[in-house]
């Protein structure tokens, strides 16, 4: 008989109603589609009492935190003026959870609250774009990625808003397979499910001019010539510094070449034409700023995981 996993949702002052909504629907129209009982989900709040999300709504939990070892993933919930949220007893009861071996996430800026009780040291996690510089700077021993959600051995952190559903969906594809999945984004009227891959576009930009308005200005002419990439020479040029300083700016702000970076770019824009269009793998490739197929597929491939082609027709 199957055993229905058990999800928790801590309500934190001023959290964000619609990242809730997302997660208990993913959970319920799983439940609904399938016909079985394959999810429970309860509510918390930090001190057991009703709290207010943002929109003012007022929620009663219905779990203390003594029985959230019972839960198979516990998610902090975040919004306005998370990172301000500094209680000891809470961060050590996250701590208590975490040890016992419930996993432990975040939704939209619930990071912060997990990165505080020194559970994000040296994982992969991701955060709503508007917090993520705020984040890197007060936990540098955080690997932050700017994806849309992150899983990295059990922690599960998401950037909030629509991507929620996205690490719903794909946490419900693990364990009851794809078209299960698929079902519930059509009924949601989910464009898509997006992936980890999958990066939040206005966060890296405030990411680069946080860091250099030279490398956010070789960016965006990267990002502009994607079709027909343009020489490091070219680059260096345009902003009025030498190549050995723009290799420099690469290294020390995003740990990669600028060809390596200029790539990714590239294979990102590639994947999205794959995903939302109906063009030909070889008007891609084109598109994308490859001059063969074999390239091109050999690059996606150590990009991604996945060919191209089985990335437009997954099994």
């Amino acid at each position: 008989m199957h055993t229905p996993k058990k999800f928790g949702f801590v309500v934190t002052p001023k959290s964000s109603m619609h990242c809730l909504v997302c997660g208990i629907d993913a959970l319920r129209i799983a439940n609904r589609m399938s016909g079985r009982h394959l999810y429970d989900w309860n509510i918390l709040t930090i001190d057991g009492k009703s709290e207010r999300c943002s929109s003012g709504i007022e929620i009663l939990p219905d779990l203390l935190f003594e029985q959230a070892t019972d839960l198979d993933i516990l998610f902090v919930m975040g919004g306005i003026e998370t990172d301000k949220i500094e209680d000891e007893h809470f961060f050590a009861e996250l701590r208590r959870v975490a040890h016992h071996g419930t996993g432990i996430g975040s939704l939209s800026t619930g990071a912060f609250i997990l990165a505080a009780a020194g559970l994000l040291n040296n994982y992969r996690c991701t955060i709503h774009w508007e917090g993520a510089i705020s984040l890197q700077e007060r936990y540098p021993q955080v690997n932050f990625t700017g994806s849309l959600f992150e899983i990295d051995r059990n922690r599960y952190t998401c950037a909030g808003g629509t991507a929620v559903f996205d690490l719903m969906l794909h946490l419900i594809t693990e364990e009851h397979g794809p078209k299960l999945a698929q079902d519930i984004c059509l009924q949601i009227m989910h464009d898509r499910i997006r992936t980890h891959h999958d990066k939040q576009q206005a966060g890296r930009k405030l990411q680069l001019a946080a860091k250099s308005q030279k490398l956010l200005s070789i960016v965006e002419i990267m990002e502009q010539n994607i079709e027909d990439p343009i020489s490091p020479e070219e680059l260096a040029e345009t902003v009025g510094i030498s190549i050995r300083q723009v290799e420099r700016l690469f290294r020390q702000h995003t740990d990669k070449s600028p060809a390596r970076y200029y790539m990714e770019l590239r294979l990102e824009h590639a994947r999205l034409l794959l995903l939302q269009t109906s063009m030909s793998i070889t008007e891609i490739f084109i598109a994308s700023g490859f001059t063969t197929h074999s390239h091109f597929a050999k690059s996606y491939r150590e990009q991604y995981g996945i060919s191209p082609s089985r990335e437009r027709k997954p099994e």
